[in-house]
């Protein structure tokens, strides 16, 4: 799936639920803007479902903790947001940036695996920018 830049994404999802509501308003009338209520209050529902069952997941787990970090790298992309991130890790990362940091300023955190593996993942802007893996030493 093409990853839209934020911008149009501020833009795109107002105005679409605007031409909705006004074109269930002329269609349907008073029941038409119930019904688009109601679709926003289950979308709202939904989303707020899956951001708890994320936060559930996560504060059961050391902070900073990944179960494979060369996993982790494969199935990250920039433009995913941290929600989509901590999905993936059940984890939170452990934050490598200041807490007090400007509001411009990149986060950082960082994800470990049990052999020494990192994935140090930076966010712009609450979505993902760049991920290097570092892979610990190999014994053999």
């Amino acid at each position: 799936m093409p990853q839209f830049p934020a911008i149009v994404l501020k833009i795109a999802i107002p105005l679409g639920i605007a031409a909705a509501t006004w074109l269930a308003w002329q269609k349907l009338g008073w029941p038409g803007l119930a019904l688009v209520f109601s679709a926003l209050v289950l979308w709202g529902l939904l989303h707020v479902n899956r951001m708890m069952q994320v936060f559930k997941r996560t504060a059961n787990r050391p902070v900073g903790y990944v179960d494979s970090a060369v996993m982790l790298n494969a199935k990250l992309r920039p433009g995913v947001n941290l929600l989509h991130i901590l999905a993936l890790t059940r984890a939170l990362g452990e934050r490598l940036s200041a807490v007090d940091a400007q509001p411009d300023q990149p986060e950082i955190y960082r994800w470990t695996d049990g052999g020494g593996s990192t994935v140090t993942c930076t966010l712009q802007e609450g979505r993902l920018e760049t991920f290097v893996l570092w892979r610990g030493v190999q014994e053999s």
